[in-house]
């Protein structure tokens, strides 16, 4: 970048009068990448991109083709607006709205914790550990959010009624907009209370759930995107991280039929504690899975 030429975050973008070289796409994305860089955030270069993309409707394959492209007013105003965002912290998926999982892309807001890869494996294995029922069959997704997990079973099983119930009103508000918007809405509903609450009465197949397992001690320590930005709600699980786990395990055995399979995700060293608790709960056929990192993080078992 030539001397004398900057972005002005506190207003709008603009050169002195010693540089009058347009702000193109490959300028911008070099300029906001060092400046992440420097900010010590992850991925600058790659959140660069993504914000770009998003201030001016190019995918990242275009953004290479049109490198020369100068951005005008509308586009640099907004782009200045989402590096604002992102320099303060908040998570790439909050200032973009959206978040891709398991090959679709989900809205997200602050009002939910954002889709991470690791609960790709929740899903792979609710929908492999009840291949011999894959015709019908009743899912509760339990601590739904976005409605992520629902919506991925549903759309890989559209013959199975799919429930997913969440103690927040504007997270349930969420995960019915992202069913619509996948086309994930025959025979997937939500409903909002604590954990088995709006469901008393109901017997599911499969009961799946990614609850809050962070213990309570350890949030102050997390990186900021997360402690400062995700709801503390989706995060703390008390002083252990399973005061959830105990009450899903416990409590799902009335939720459950026979053989039914209980699927849960809980944090990269719980796997051993939280597999006593299904065998104290009279579970069988326990298996843990890992995650693409290699941590065991869901925990299954058969009500037999």
């Amino acid at each position: 970048m030539r001397r004398g030429s900057r972005l002005h975050l506190n207003g709008s973008f603009a050169m002195t009068d010693s540089d009058r070289t347009p702000w193109t796409v490959q300028r911008v994305l070099r300029w906001a990448a060092e400046d992440f860089e420097r900010r010590g955030l992850d991925s600058p270069r790659l959140d660069a991109e993504l914000l770009l993309g998003h201030a001016t409707g190019l995918d990242r394959i275009e953004l290479i083709l049109h490198a020369e492209k100068p951005l005008d007013a509308d586009e640099l105003e907004r782009f200045r607006e989402l590096i604002r965002r992102r320099r303060a912290g908040e998570p790439i998926a909050y200032v973009l709205g959206e978040r891709e999982f398991y090959g679709m892309t989900f809205e997200v807001t602050a009002d939910v914790l954002i889709p991470r890869p690791d609960t790709e494996t929740l899903v792979e294995v609710a929908l492999e550990r009840t291949r011999e029922r894959s015709l019908y069959g009743r899912l509760l997704d339990l601590c739904t959010g976005s409605g992520c997990v629902a919506v991925a079973f549903a759309r890989h099983r559209p013959t199975w009624k799919v429930t997913g119930a969440d103690v927040s009103e504007r997270a349930i508000a969420l995960a019915r907009r992202n069913a619509a918007r996948s086309g994930a809405i025959w025979g997937v509903g939500f409903v909002a209370g604590d954990l088995f609450e709006p469901v008393r009465g109901r017997r599911h197949e499969c009961i799946a759930a990614n609850p809050p397992y962070i213990p309570s001690g350890d949030i102050a320590g997390l990186m900021r995107d997360v402690r400062d930005f995700e709801p503390r709600l989706a995060l703390d699980g008390g002083t252990d991280g399973l005061d959830f786990v105990r009450r899903i395990v416990e409590q799902s055995r009335e939720h459950l039929t026979p053989g039914g399979l209980l699927a849960l995700e809980v944090g990269y060293d719980q796997a051993a504690r939280a597999g006593e608790l299904f065998e104290a709960s009279g579970f069988s056929e326990l298996e843990r899975a890992r995650d693409y990192g290699g941590h065991e993080r869901v925990v299954s078992g058969r009500l037999l």
